[in-house]
């Protein structure tokens, strides 16, 4: 598939949130709210990062406050983090109903109203369910949801179950917007015109096989049929509808195979369909893109907990730029003190203080902000963990 510059920029965006939020949910956790530094160090491993952990805290002032008590290093985070945190959990808790009705859809297109916990864990954030939603969420709603062991109680077996069909939210995204419009339920086409041979496949698609809804009882369709194939492409259609950030890594929708009736070889019909998918495999993991969620690089219809988290990615930037300034005139004064600084071009004045001038870990010289290795790290934490 030819790479959309755009939709590349929207999957970049934000390459470390997903680090800084978990270390932001580490300290959450620990008592007071205060985590040592040395403690921190030891779950670095485990998020995949190299270094020393409290450089890394100090590229972020503004997230992350570090003092010196009893000759150790502690953290604790900002009064402008905790502002965000405690915005996003009220933003939790209005959003409790709309979490219901997302759990409550991708249970009614399962075949058999269940799905496993331990895979649906892995996509919950991309449906912005807390992590604690068996405990906060289903006891709420007994007459909807249930948790199912039929496997001798082992953890690995555990399930949710529909209890109850709502008739109200067994409605796509493209039948809701076909009745908006008063047409016939349809994808849309979003490429250019000038991909003249791939609209003509979309059009033979999309025109020739009736359009089915993935909430509709389809057990007599046949593997490699016509048919079969307009089903699943609507499933993953709105199964991206329904995340926050309209992606979803395709790895982990491959586990639902059996639950979801998704062909074996997920990546080979995304591909065929280049006007509704955009498949990227950057850093080696592939994901998958629903192109009408975007408009250039940016969101159309931003989730209330999409906007909150945009605006965690930009304290974070906003940390990280100061971090660099308050670096660069540290180095600038011992370069004045040796007698070498020289005249430096606009260009190069940028690059030292911009938010990609970042000093590696070990406050080494400075060099690229990821390099090649690290960056495909922070891309498979991000698109291959963990959570818009």
């Amino acid at each position: 598939m030819k790479k959309d510059a755009a939709l590349e920029s929207a999957l970049s965006r934000n390459r470390r949130w997903i680090v800084n939020n978990q270390l932001k949910n580490i300290i959450l956790r620990c008592p007071n709210q205060i985590a040592p530094v040395r403690f921190l160090q030891k779950k670095f491993k485990t998020l995949d990062l190299q270094g020393k952990a409290l450089n890394w805290l100090r590229k972020y002032p503004c997230c992350f406050e570090v003092f010196l008590e009893n000759d150790e290093n502690y953290c604790q985070l900002t009064k402008r983090m905790i502002a965000l945190v405690e915005e996003e959990e009220s933003i939790r808790e209005q959003q409790e109903q709309v979490m219901v009705e997302k759990l409550a859809k991708l249970l009614m297109m399962s075949c058999n109203r269940r799905l496993n916990v331990v895979k649906f864990n892995e996509l919950r954030r991309n449906f912005g369910l807390p992590d604690d939603y068996l405990v906060r969420i289903l006891p709420k709603y007994p007459e909807i949801f249930q948790i199912v062991n039929r496997g001798g109680g082992k953890r690995s077996t555990m399930e949710i179950e529909l209890l109850s069909w709502d008739p109200k939210l067994a409605v796509s995204a493209i039948e809701a917007s076909a009745g908006e419009k008063n047409i016939d339920p349809g994808f849309e086409f979003c490429l250019p015109l000038s991909w003249i041979k791939s609209r003509e496949r979309f059009l033979e698609f999309n025109e020739n096989v009736p359009y089915i809804s993935p909430y509709s009882e389809v057990g007599g369709l046949e593997d490699g049929s016509k048919e079969m194939e307009k089903m699943v492409v609507g499933l993953v259609h709105e199964l991206l509808s329904l995340t926050l950030w309209k992606k979803a890594s395709i790895v982990k929708l491959g586990h639902f195979r059996r639950e979801f009736r998704l062909p074996e070889k997920l990546n080979a019909l995304l591909l065929r369909h280049p006007g509704i998918f955009y498949v990227s495999n950057k850093y080696q993991i592939y994901t998958v893109v629903l192109r009408e969620g975007y408009c250039g690089s940016e969101l159309i219809n931003k989730d209330p907990l999409v906007v909150v988290k945009e605006k965690f990615g930009e304290l974070m930037q906003e940390g990280l730029h100061e971090y660099n300034r308050r670096r660069h005139a540290v180095n600038l004064e011992k370069k004045r003190k040796r007698g070498v600084v020289g005249v430096r071009s606009q260009r190069e004045e940028r690059r030292s203080i911009g938010v990609m001038s970042d000093p590696d870990d070990d406050g080494g010289p400075q060099k690229d902000a990821y390099s090649l290795e690290e960056r495909r790290r922070f891309y498979k934490a991000l698109f291959d963990d963990n959570a818009p």
